[in-house]
This record gives C-alpha cells, sequence and structure tokens, in this order.
C-alpha cells in the first residue's frame, strides 16, 4: 500500500506492476467499497499497470468532512486525481459511485483522461427510498438488501457475498449513507456530450441496481461511447465474472 498526501489528507492506493507498457488504469470503487474490490484486475498488470485507490474515508485514506452531493463528489475527484498524478494513470475505470467520480473528473476538472471504463454505473444513480431509509436508521437491513440477489451478486459465491457485507460494515453506516446519498444527488444526463475521452459501459447482465439500459445510455450519449455486457454476473462484475471483465477491459484499452 502506498499513500499520497493532498489537500491535508491522504490517500491510500494499491499499484499493481508487473512491467506492462499499456496505459495505466485507476481503479475507484463504489459506495461503501475499498480498493480491495479490484484484486482481480492486478491480473492485467504485465499489460497494463494499475493503482486502485481508497476514497476519502474509505479503507486506509484519511476522511473529510463533507455532506452528500456535489461537495463530496469534489472531494473523491480530489483522491483520484492525486492518486493518477502521482502513479501517471492515464485511464479511469469506476464501478457504481466510482463511475460517478471519473465521470465528474472528465467534465469537472482540467484532468483529461485517456479512456474512461464505466463499470456498473450511470449519468443519474438514483438511489429507491426503501434503501435510503434503511440506510438511515437499519444498516443491517441495508447491507442485507445490497446482497439480495442480482444487485451486487447474481450467483456469487458465498464467500464474496460475506466479504464484501464485511467490507460494507467496516466502512460504517454514516460513510455508506453519505456514498449513496452522493450518488441519488448525482445526474449528469444532460451533459454527456461533453466528455472527451473514449469511454466503455460496461455492466453485468443480471445488474438490477445500474441495469444495462443505463449502460446504453451512456454509450449512446458520449461521443466515443461503446457498450458491452456481460452474461452470469450482476453489480460487481469484476469480482464475480473476473476474467469476462478482464477480456473486456483489455480490449477497449488495447484500441486507445
Amino acid at each position: 500500500m502506498e499513500r499520497v498526501t493532498h489537500d491535508g489528507r491522504a490517500t491510500a492506493y494499491r499499484r499493481f506492476d508487473r512491467g506492462g507498457d499499456g496505459p495505466t488504469v485507476c481503479f475507484v470503487h463504489g459506495s461503501g467499497g475499498t480498493k480491495d474490490v479490484w484484486k482481480s484486475q492486478a491480473r492485467l498488470a504485465d499489460r497494463f499497470p494499475g493503482v486502485a485507490v481508497d476514497l476519502s474515508g474509505h479503507g486506509d485514506s484519511d476522511d473529510v468532512a463533507t455532506p452528500p452531493g456535489p461537495e463530496t463528489l469534489d472531494a473523491y475527484a480530489d483522491d483520484v486525481i492525486a492518486v493518477a498524478e502521482r502513479t501517471g494513470a492515464s485511464v479511469l475505470c469506476g464501478n457504481s459511485l466510482g463511475g460517478a467520480v471519473a465521470l465528474w473528473v472528465a467534465l469537472e476538472r482540467d484532468f483529461a483522461p485517456e479512456g474512461l471504463v464505466l463499470a456498473g454505473t450511470g449519468a443519474k444513480l438514483a438511489v429507491a427510498e426503501p434503501l435510503r431509509e434503511a440506510l438511515a436508521d437499519e444498516f443491517k437491513r441495508a447491507v442485507s438488501m445490497l446482497h439480495e440477489p442480482d444487485r451486487l451478486f447474481h450467483d456469487a459465491p458465498p464467500e464474496y457475498v460475506e466479504l464484501s457485507e464485511a467490507s460494507m460494515r467496516a466502512c460504517g453506516r454514516a460513510l455508506t449513507e453519505r456514498d449513496f446519498l452522493t450518488c441519488h444527488r448525482f445526474d449528469v444526463r444532460d451533459r454527456l456530450d461533453a466528455v472527451g475521452a473514449p469511454a466503455l459501459a460496461l455492466v453485468g447482465a443480471h445488474d438490477e441496481l445500474t441495469p444495462p439500459a443505463y449502460h446504453e445510455y451512456l454509450a449512446d450519449e458520449i461521443p466515443a461511447g461503446e457498450y458491452a455486457e456481460l452474461p452470469d454476473c450482476a453489480h460487481l462484475a469484476m469480482l464475480e465474472a473476473p476474467a469476462d471483465f478482464n477480456e473486456t477491459l483489455s480490449a477497449f484499452l488495447s484500441r486507445l
């Protein structure tokens, strides 16, 4: 694990590098997650180096005192840019909230990514009211809801579900709620034509949290957008179907 200090705080990241000479990818996790969700993408490091970031307050990174919404997106964008600039990462790959952060960087900052991978995400990320209510006052139920079939996972091994639940509990209720409320307030549907980088909208076929239609919209509205769907997985396709995910990601990176 390494850290970069910026804006009065330290952001942690893990580097994957086995001598690959392709573009370096900065991987950004989703709500209530950490850099560990990208462990299977380390397999690509002999072709495409990578860095997996812990957003503020997650994993090993210092937190920020920001309310849900644009202020938190700004802080998370600062985290990603600091890591990308330190490591030379030129492609952003974000899942869910991480995809929103990647789009925010592309639209709001001078940092110009060479490519975007928008995995299990959308241009608008409304969170259903029952989940928002559970996040506010019944965190255990909220975690359980997210791990129902075809939400985070389609048919993952039980140990994957247990690890995912444990990771979310470690992040805690307040931080996870901040993440989901930030997603709920995110909407860049009217700005996608300003995304200048090639973008891959990548979705698990069974993802009910951010369904395929969200990704078809991204691919249609981003000028250099394309769509890919992976079978037999849901929202956390990088964990549930790592071979398919990595093959599709590698093909996109090779075209850049």
